[in-house]
Order: structure tokens, then C-alpha cells, then sequence
């Protein structure tokens, strides 16, 4: 009886797990069969920009210097006290076109005009007698009652008063000229850069008094590469032959804030510098100093000159060129096309291109690696 009882307690789990296991069978042998599928491959999306041609205005970028344009330096042309100065004779003083910047203590120079007046009237009465005397030979020589050595003396103190009388004039004009000299006025509307005058020093003739620069017009250097060139409406031909003087807008920081003045190209100053192949432009702006901010000599300026305008120029980020002169467009069917073009200009971030695109073109923006014609992607719009 012992035995059986064992026997039993042995089997019961044997049974338990078979009848599990028949369970697990019946269950998955009746439930819903699932058929294993590929994912969805999805095409690549891309970022396109639709071309729009248009007349484009390229434009050039440099960075100058402002200088006057006109300088010069105030000479002593005569020996001489300074008895008079002006107030504008200061590092930095503003003056007027023909104002008198200082004055020469002029008595010596009108005791030397007397003089040479006195000489002028001396000579004149000399020439004077000498004609009549001269003269009075001729006619004696006429009658043959004077001898030939009269006559030809005569005729030598004739022409000895005459080469007197003209430098008595001479000396009557120069004696003129030093006085005038005595008062040295602005050749032009300007400012004084230096000065080394003051009042009541003795100057030597050829002595420097002040270093002078115009102000009617600033004028800047603009170095730019020959290439720009073919974008810019200038030449190395003489400024007066362009059909027109390009814009330039200056720019800088002064006081603290940013500042423009507009100008004009004037002129190229006609030679290629062989190291750099630069090209000098010249800009000029009318009154430098009338505006509420002065265009100082000396600043420092950024400039944006106006050039050419081209048609039929579409604008691309230079990240869409595969290649220096191939483009990928997305045609109708969504699929990868490589397309030849023409690039006009490449200027910072971005690409001119003035053939191989047509208006509606979808132009690929988005580097792919695995990037092929024919391939399929999907567009999504950017604006330009």
C-alpha cells in the first residue's frame, strides 16, 4: 500500500507537466499565423530652392583709408617778423578760401618798391635824352655834318638805356611780388594739419609755416582685385570717359556708432600692382565735413561700390554646387538630375549663375552621400 502511494506522488507531476505542454501545443497551433515583412524604405528628404532669375546689381567690397584730397605746405617766400596770425593758424584750425593766415612785417619790401619806382622813373628819362640824341645824329647824318662815331655812339647809349629801363622794371615787379609776398593767404577752403609759426618769429625765406589740406573733397583708396573688374563699370581709362561714376556708400564706426557717407568712383589710378593684383579704386565725397558726422582724414572706412547689373542671375548657396560648375535639380518625378551650369560670380556664401537653370527649377541644397541621378527623394521648400 506504501508503495502505490509513492508511485502515485511521483507521477503527479509527469502529468501535470504534459498536460501543460498539450495546452501550450492546442494554442499555438490555432492561433493567427504572422507573416514577416520589410519595412517601408522611405525616400531621403532633401532641402530645394526653386530658381527665379533676375537682373542682378553685383557690388565690390573694400577697405580704405580717407584722405584729403589736396595738400600742401605753407612756404615763407620772403625773410621777415611775423607781425600778424590767425587764429585759424592752429593744428586742427579750419580756414577759407583766400583768408589771410599771416602777415610779414612788410616795411622793408615798400622802402625797396620806392626804390624801384624811383629807379623806373630814372631809367625812363634817361631813355629819354638817349633817343633825342640819337635822333638828333641821325639828322645830322642826314646833312653829313656829323661824323660816323657820333652817330654809333649815339646808338650805343640808346640801347644802354633801354636795357635799363627794362630792368628797372623788372625790379619794380619783383619789389611788387616780395610785398604781396608779405601776406600769406589760403590757396583753398581747407584745415591745418601742423603749424610751426608764431606770433613775432623771425622766418627765412623757404622756411615751412603750416602743413595745409583742402576740404571741399575727402577722397579714399580702395584696393580691389582685378577679377572685381568685370562686375564694376570702370576702366583704366580716365574717369571722364566712364558713362557713369559707380556709388560707393563708406561706412565706419565713429563715437561709438556706425556711420555712412556716399560718394563716387572718380578714377582708377591705371596700374596693376604685380605682387597683389590690385587695382587702385579712387573714391570722392563732397564736403567731408558739412554733415552732422565729419568723414575725418585719417578714418578708417569699410566701402560697398555699386557695380554692373547682369540679367538672368540666379542666386544659389554655394552649398549646392557638387561640383565647380554641376548642380543636382529635382525634376517632375521627384528623382535626382545632374545639371551643367555657368557660375557667373562666386561671392562669400553664395553662387551667380547665369546659364543652366531655367525659372521653376528645384535646385538640390542637401549633400547626400549615396547621391546619384534618377535617385528618389522628397523636396521640402527653403525660400532664397
Amino acid at each position: 500500500m506504501f508503495k502505490l502511494q509513492l508511485v502515485k506522488d511521483k507521477l503527479i507531476p509527469v502529468f501535470i507537466s504534459v498536460f501543460g505542454f498539450l495546452i501550450c501545443f492546442a494554442l499555438l497551433s490555432t492561433g493567427p499565423k504572422i507573416k514577416p515583412q520589410a519595412p517601408d524604405a522611405k525616400p531621403p528628404l532633401v532641402r530645394v530652392l526653386q530658381a527665379s532669375p533676375s537682373d542682378h546689381e553685383f557690388k565690390a567690397y573694400a577697405r580704405g583709408t580717407v584722405m584729403p584730397r589736396s595738400e600742401t605746405e605753407l612756404i615763407a617766400e620772403v625773410s621777415g617778423r611775423v607781425i600778424e596770425l590767425s587764429p585759424a593758424m592752429v593744428t586742427g584750425g579750419f580756414f577759407n578760401e583766400g583768408e589771410v593766415l599771416l602777415k610779414i612785417d612788410p616795411l622793408d619790401y615798400e622802402i625797396a618798391l620806392e626804390q624801384a619806382k624811383a629807379q623806373v622813373q630814372r631809367s625812363n628819362s634817361e631813355l629819354a635824352t638817349a633817343r633825342k640824341n640819337y635822333q638828333r645824329q641821325l639828322d645830322l647824318s642826314k646833312k653829313q655834318s656829323t661824323s660816323q662815331t657820333l652817330e654809333d655812339d649815339a646808338r650805343n647809349r640808346l640801347q644802354i638805356a633801354e636795357a635799363a629801363e627794362r630792368e628797372a622794371n623788372a625790379r619794380l615787379a619783383a619789389a611788387e611780388r616780395d610785398l604781396d609776398r608779405t601776406v600769406l593767404k589760403a590757396p583753398f577752403e581747407g584745415r591745418v594739419r601742423t603749424e610751426q609759426v608764431d606770433q613775432g618769429q623771425f622766418l627765412n625765406r623757404g622756411s615751412s609755416v603750416a602743413r595745409l589740406y583742402a576740404i571741399d573733397y575727402a577722397e579714399v583708396r580702395l584696393p580691389i582685385k582685378d577679377e572685381e573688374l568685370a562686375f564694376l563699370e570702370v576702366s583704366l581709362r580716365d574717369g571722364r570717359l566712364w558713362q557713369r561714376q559707380p556709388e560707393v556708400t563708406l561706412t565706419a564706426q565713429f563715437a561709438g556708432e556706425s556711420h555712412q557717407w556716399r560718394g563716387d568712383i572718380v578714377r582708377t589710378e591705371g596700374e596693376l600692382d604685380p605682387k597683389t593684383r590690385m587695382i587702385q579704386l579712387v573714391a570722392r565725397v563732397a564736403d567731408p565735413y558739412g554733415g552732422d558726422t565729419p568723414l575725418a582724414v585719417g578714418l578708417f572706412v569699410d566701402a560697398e561700390i555699386s557695380g554692373a547689373v547682369q540679367p538672368n542671375v540666379v542666386r544659389l548657396p554655394r552649398a549646392a554646387l557638387i561640383s565647380p560648375n554641376e548642380v543636382y535639380v529635382v525634376d517632375q518625378a521627384d528623382r535626382l538630375e545632374k545639371r551643367s551650369v555657368n557660375v557667373l560670380r562666386a561671392q562669400g556664401d553664395w553662387v551667380y549663375i547665369n546659364d543652366g537653370l531655367s525659372t521653376g527649377d528645384w535646385v538640390c541644397l542637401s549633400r547626400l552621400a549615396s547621391a546619384m541621378p534618377g535617385m528618389l527623394v522628397r523636396r521640402q521648400s527653403v525660400a532664397g
